[in-house]
């Protein structure tokens, strides 16, 4: 999966996925593509497709580039062991960010528009990690430049 970046101002093209984790339990791994690694939240149920239905999303490490295609076993003892498999991927483009809320236009093979990100007030660290995700009521919002399959094109 290559990345588009482009200069400030114009759109940016940047590698989504969110992988089907097996492990002591199934949750799904939310990564997007940030400075040079991936972002990552884990997602205790299925990602939600339609506007309405929200989601937790756990904040975890980072994990380098690259990762997003990976698919297999992670063997017993390891951490995270357990059947990774790509249930979504595809490109997001970054509408708006702050702090605490993160609003990204998803172009993946399952989930497709305007999706959010806002981190839960919390008071101590484990609690700050904490976020919803969805995907936004109001579909308005377009990238700046889609191609003839309304895929995002830069």
């Amino acid at each position: 999966m290559a990345s588009y970046k482009y200069e400030s101002g114009q759109c940016q093209k940047l590698a989504y996925v969110i992988q089907k984790h097996t492990a002591s339990h199934l949750h799904y791994d939310l990564r997007l593509e940030s400075d040079g690694i991936l972002k990552s939240w884990a997602v205790p149920k299925e990602p939600p497709a339609a506007a309405g239905q929200k989601r937790l999303a756990i904040q975890v490490e980072d994990h380098p580039l690259g990762y997003e295609k990976f698919e297999g076993l992670i063997p017993e003892g390891q951490y995270g062991a357990g059947r990774v498999e790509i249930w979504d991927q595809g490109y997001y483009q970054l509408q708006n960010k702050t702090d605490n809320k993160l609003e990204i236009l998803l172009s993946g093979e399952k989930l497709k528009g305007l999706y959010s990100l806002i981190r839960l007030k919390g008071k101590n660290r484990e609690e700050k990690n904490m976020w919803l995700f969805f995907k936004n009521q109001d579909q308005k919002k377009q990238p700046k430049i889609r191609n003839k399959t309304g895929e995002l094109s830069c």
